[in-house]
């Protein structure tokens, strides 16, 4: 454990909202994957993949992180290389540097920070109420038997259909 006095501009897990934390401190050096089911914070050097599906991920303001980052959100305060999705948010600070293409719902980007790659925004899908279509008549038959009350009104309405309605004549029997 190191002794020396911590600045104040260095973030701080968040202990107030009872999720774990974990921090990589300036001195740790990794290559490979990450997955995690907690908050991580990162002051070291990343190389590879970062997974945090569920949680935020904090690029601290050493850090130096070459890697595809896939998180709930992400807060750059140092260097990110690399493709960043977020199912939440971006923030990139001030002094950050990101290089990347980004894939989220909400991003910020400060005044003064750098941010150079494309970004996508992603809507959330609300689901469309189905429109309730109303069943198609089905033509009809024509009679052939004899029709009673020929000369008679019809108290029942059927559809013509249309290769008839469109002959544009009587149908006489």
């Amino acid at each position: 454990m190191s002794t020396m006095p911590v600045r104040s501009s260095e973030p701080h897990p968040d202990y107030s909202r009872g999720s774990s934390s974990a921090v990589l401190g300036k001195s740790v050096i990794v290559k490979g994957e990450i997955h995690g089911r907690e908050d991580l914070t990162i002051d070291g050097e990343v190389e590879g993949t970062i997974e945090l599906q569920e949680h935020r991920l904090t690029i601290g303001p050493n850090a130096k992180v070459n890697a595809t980052v896939k998180a709930r959100e992400v807060v750059v305060l140092g260097t990110l290389h690399g493709n960043v999705e977020t199912r939440d948010r971006v923030e990139i600070r001030k002094e950050a540097r990101l290089v990347g293409d980004i894939r989220t719902a909400r991003i910020v980007i400060e005044d003064g920070a750098y941010f150079k790659g494309a970004v996508d925004i992603l809507r959330a899908e609300t689901p469309k109420p189905q429109a309730v279509s109303a069943p198609k008549p089905q033509p009809q038959p024509v009679a052939s038997a004899a029709v009673p009350n020929a000369g008679a009104p019809s108290a029942s309405v059927r559809p013509v259909p249309s290769s008839i309605a469109a002959a544009g004549g009587d149908i006489k029997r």
